[in-house]
């Protein structure tokens, strides 16, 4: 079954569960109704399901490849993803006055998410252009902004994020590339950046690289990173690209999935490059790049699992083997286990989407208003929805090939793809337990006045929906207060090591607390006599408990981890 891009769920969060209202009401987002929000996501579909999903299983079959230094994209790629950047699709959050429609980021992960769904592979390049973007709107010098923004935001160039070294990965901090002030305000970068996810292609006529290198004397460590503008081609006189720049493509990865992406070793050989950010603060600047990729790495997984699910219902609906638990029904998704496993993607993909979609609400509340207040709500919900959306995505994926049984394994189904496409998503952006990490200390370091900030907000809407809800409400009421428990025995955990002993089932718990509450509130708007209430009642059931041993890890501490010796592990 052709892939179907979920506008309605989109609309239907935004409208009666996430209060998008709210953000429309900003005079920064105040064009950015109902109605242009319905219509800019009816049109993304359109382009999803039209020119984005035929283009999956070319990439898997045709991979990226290179050819005499030159990088050639699967079939129809190019083209592809030239009619996003003539949609108008990479700038669509972008400022205006560079050419970008402005959006609510709320809209531009909606789309991210159908993207992804669509075709994984192909959504990594406009991902990446449009992180770029931000970091360069908020940190690069105006002379930068006014020729590359303008390129970047109309999708004529491209744009990457250059931060891994062999021996740097998660460690950034042990990164050996080199600037060298050439004059001007001209930097010469030398050095090896490796995984660099569309670092040379065919679709476009420039790649601007961000890459972060060492100036002489920087200090060590993180401190000691600067930031720098490099492009493949150095613009000439008249911003038009032109000569080639020391950026070279010494191969392509060999991935597990997203063969159609292509994934870059780039050698930089005394290229030019331009600083962004000031001496020393390319971290600074870098992060905000990798906040915006964050999210949308959480929709890449929300999106491969909307995917998977499609597949693999349409597939049940098809497959007749053995008697079914349903009368009148003789395809297997008739069968209990069957229908307990579809039940379990679909109420999953409900609540991943409604937290991702949360966490783009806070943070354009926070761009159009200035609250703090949602700043630290944006902060606290970006590495739970990174982790909790892209382990979704695992998980649907895997779902989804044991429902197409032994087919699952075959791969002319797609299945398969899906699950090898989106395992790189809890890796990338910074790995799950980096995530869980963050959540566990940085986020906690506020004494946990955002966390508990939710907690009550979660339990004061659950009081208020009792009277019509209480079977439902009354188990999300005692989630969201184990929450609340088990982040004050966090917070009681001196030691780094104790919190991060427990940091991942303490976000996964915190996440399925999240995804109760949204469930409740979807069942609440339509009354509680419809397929969205019993998919809310099938989530508060059976999927919200597995809350309780998750969030009952808090305060166990490290010291179990390392009761058995590094050499007893590998005897």
């Amino acid at each position: 079954m052709p892939y179907r891009a979920p506008v309605s769920e989109h609309l239907f969060l935004l409208e009666h569960v996430l209060g998008y209202d709210r953000v429309a009401a900003t005079e920064r987002f105040a064009e950015a109704g109902a109605a242009t929000a319905a219509a800019i996501l009816e049109e993304a579909g359109k382009l999803c399901e039209g020119v984005m999903a035929p283009l999956q299983r070319a990439g898997d079959l045709s991979p990226a490849r290179l050819e005499a230094g030159r990088v050639v994209t699967p079939p129809g790629f190019a083209e592809g993803y030239r009619a996003i950047a003539e949609g108008g699709w990479v700038g669509i959050s972008a400022a205006p006055e560079h050419g970008g429609m402005g959006l609510p980021v709320t809209l531009s992960m909606a789309v991210t998410e159908m993207m992804s769904g669509a075709c994984l592979s192909l959504q990594l390049c406009p991902l990446l252009s449009q992180g770029q973007i931000e970091a360069l709107e908020h940190h690069a010098p105006d002379a930068l902004k006014a020729l590359y923004l303008p390129k970047l935001v109309s999708g004529e160039w491209t744009g990457t994020m250059c931060l891994t070294e062999p021996q740097a990965g998660s460690d950034v901090g042990a990164l050996a590339t080199r600037a060298e002030p050439a004059g001007e305000g001209r930097y010469h970068i030398s050095g090896q950046k490796i995984f660099i996810s569309w670092g040379d292609h065919d679709a476009a006529e420039n790649i601007c690289h961000l890459v972060l290198a060492r100036l002489p004397g920087a200090p060590a460590g993180t401190k000691g990173i600067s930031l720098f503008l490099v492009p493949k081609y150095l613009p000439d006189a008249d911003g038009r690209p032109g000569a080639a720049n020391g950026v070279r493509t010494a191969s392509l990865e060999h991935k597990l999935g997203l063969h159609g992406s292509p994934t870059a070793m780039l050698q930089f050989e005394a290229a030019e490059g331009w600083l962004v950010g000031g001496e020393n603060k390319g971290m600074a600047a870098m992060f905000t790049m990798m906040n915006n990729a964050r999210l949308g790495v959480a929709m890449q997984g929300v999106g491969v699992a909307e995917a998977a699910f499609q597949a693999a219902a349409a597939y049940a609906s098809e497959r007749r083997q053995g008697a079914t638990a349903e009368p009148g029904q003789a395809a297997i998704i008739g069968h209990a286990d069957v229908r307990r496993m579809l039940l379990e993607m679909k109420s999953s993909v409900f609540a991943a989407r409604a937290i991702a979609l949360d966490c783009a609400i806070a943070i354009d509340m926070a761009a159009a208003t200035g609250d703090p207040a949602w700043a630290a709500r944006a902060a606290l919900l970006t590495p739970v929805a990174k982790a909790h959306c892209t382990e979704t995505g695992l998980r649907a994926a895997e779902t989804g090939v044991q429902i197409h049984g032994g087919m699952g394994v075959i791969e002319e189904t797609g299945a398969g793809q899906f699950a090898r496409d989106v395992r790189v998503t809890a890796i990338y952006e910074g790995t799950n337990g980096i995530q869980a990490m963050d959540l566990a200390g940085r986020k906690l370091a506020d004494g946990g006045a955002a966390v508990f900030a939710l907690v009550d907000e979660m339990q004061d809407g659950v009081q208020r929906l009792r009277g019509d809800h209480g079977a439902l409400a009354q188990p999300v009421w005692e989630a969201a207060e184990a929450l609340r428990e088990a982040t004050e025995r966090m917070l009681a955990a001196s030691a780094p090591a104790d919190r991060f002993a427990v940091a991942a089932p303490y976000l996964e718990g915190f996440a399925l607390v999240l995804g109760g509450w949204h469930h409740l509130r979807a069942a609440a708007a339509t009354g509680g006599n419809d397929p969205r209430a019993a998919l809310a009642q099938f989530y508060i059931r059976r999927v919200l408990p597995r809350h309780a041993p998750l969030l009952a890890q808090a305060g166990l501490g490290a010291a179990d981890l390392y009761a058995i010796p590094a050499e007893a592990l590998l005897a």
